[in-house]
């Protein structure tokens, strides 16, 4: 009977997601489902979800425990086969409200800030201890265990479990496997193809659609001109626009597709939020704070239907796309499953990206686990590109390694975006002003015991 840690089971939609699905499969339907989390109202919550759909959709087979808080988290780890990691440290409130409001004084805007840029860096701040800390308990009660990890910054963050501890990790996203039918789709073509192969490799939220072909019939041609078309259509003044115009714009100049949406990629580069050419926001189509409006939109649809979810005694699930219980199912059976994960490049997956770096590549996984697959030299302009956020995230990594303001601040001046935007001087004291609003002014203190702050408490 394998035992499944859930860390973060208070997001009961996408822990009903994961272990529905793994009490769909054969091999994970008799479980021990272990839910962690430091909210009891939304750990009951998930708990009463996840025993109706254990009745309803599992014949009852798997045993479901919750602890609360961090004095119960090594009983929650204790033996666990597999950790699935979906956390968020600091919340929308307020943490995420910091991370915009306090670089928008300075003039610098974002979308999302949840990867890169300025709200990207404070993330992994405030993240990456919070998961070391459940590497290092793991370390101690099951060390043998695979940490599945959904939470953002996932290069970063991810990276700071495989450096920094011994426990196996792969970072799991949703955008590799959406990524060529949803863009076939948005160009007209999807309903012509009959066997659609891809291949996708980079970095997470900046990795490439590298090869997209109908029976050997390479499609970018016509994808490139239908994209084009409607990119010149859309930007004329007035006319109507659609979701994906800065993917096509990157795809245009770059000569491939991105697999992260407009909204998040227009804040990973220099060339779109730009108060020079305030007229790009528009002409583009970019929702500056968008990641705030979908925080309140969700806190206000969960207020309206966590009384549905949580107490419907009918409640069912259909298994999902999410790549977690088909994992499981993989380790368990020795059935092999292909993914898109995210994998340090110390087996040199990715030839001209750095070896310390978290890569987004294809893997087999079996009983052996996650192992990556060789990709080789990515066009060097898509090298180039992933390279200006690998910079960053290494930097940010060595602040947290090494308690360093200095590497902080040298992460934000290394982010594309926010050196395009500000001053030297200002990232300084943009950072200051962030650290203080984050409390985590006594993280830096070198020889002083670090104590996790209190918005930080996982």
């Amino acid at each position: 009977m394998p035992k499944i840690t859930f860390m973060g089971a208070g997001s009961s939609v996408f822990a009903k997601n994961i272990l529905g699905d793994s009490m769909l499969s054969p091999a994970l339907h008799d479980a021990h489902i272990a839910l962690y989390d430091i909210d009891p109202k939304r750990l009951r919550e998930s708990k009463k979800m996840l025993q109706f759909l254990n009745k309803n959709i599992n014949k009852g087979r798997a045993k479901i425990t919750s602890h609360l808080g961090k004095p119960n988290r090594k009983a929650a780890l204790k033996d666990a086969n597999y950790v699935v990691n979906a956390i968020q440290v600091g919340g929308y409130e307020p943490s995420t409200v910091i991370d915009f409001e306090i670089p928008k004084k300075y003039g610098l805007r974002q979308t999302i800030a949840d990867t890169i840029g300025i709200g990207g860096v404070f993330r992994v701040l405030r993240t990456a201890p919070v998961m070391m800390a459940f590497a290092q308990d793991m370390e101690k009660v099951c060390p043998d265990a695979w940490f599945l990890n959904y939470t953002n910054p996932m290069c970063a963050v991810t990276g700071a479990v495989l450096r920094g501890t011994d426990i196996r990790a792969v970072g799991l996203c949703h955008s590799v496997q959406a990524c060529a039918s949803g863009l076939l789709r948005r160009v007209g073509m999807l309903d012509d193809v009959k066997d659609l192969h891809w291949e996708i490799a980079g970095i997470n939220h900046q990795a490439w659609l590298l090869e997209v072909t109908d029976s050997g019939k390479d499609l970018y041609p016509e994808i490139k001109r239908r994209a084009a078309k409607m990119n010149r259509e859309a930007r004329k003044k007035g006319a109507e626009k659609h979701t994906d115009m800065v993917r096509f714009e990157m795809m245009r100049h770059f000569g491939y597709y991105v697999t992260e949406s407009s909204e998040h990629s227009a804040e990973y580069m220099p060339y779109w939020i730009k108060s020079k050419y305030p007229e790009l926001i528009e002409e583009f189509n970019i929702p500056l704070d968008e990641y705030p409006r979908r925080c309140i939109r969700q806190i206000e649809r969960w207020r309206e239907r966590s009384h549905e979810l949580v107490n419907n005694k009918k409640l069912s699930h259909d298994r999902t796309h999410e790549y977690g219980s088909y994992i499981m199912e993989a380790m368990e059976t020795d059935v092999p499953f292909r993914i898109g994960g995210n994998i340090l490049n110390d087996g040199n997956y990715i030839t001209n990206l750095p070896k310390n770096a978290v890569v987004e590549v294809a893997c087999l996984v079996d009983r052996n686990g996650v192992q990556g697959t060789y990709v080789g030299d990515l066009p060097e302009q898509l090298a180039a590109l992933n390279r200006t956020k690998i910079n960053t995230q290494l930097c940010t990594l060595e602040a947290v390694f090494n308690r360093s303001k200095d590497s902080v601040y040298q992460a934000a001046m290394l982010d594309p975006h926010t050196s395009s935007e500000l001053s030297l001087d200002d990232i300084r004291k943009m950072c200051d002003e962030m650290i203080k609003a984050h409390e985590m002014e006594s993280f830096f203190k070198k020889g002083k015991a670090f104590k996790m702050p209190r918005m930080w408490n996982a």
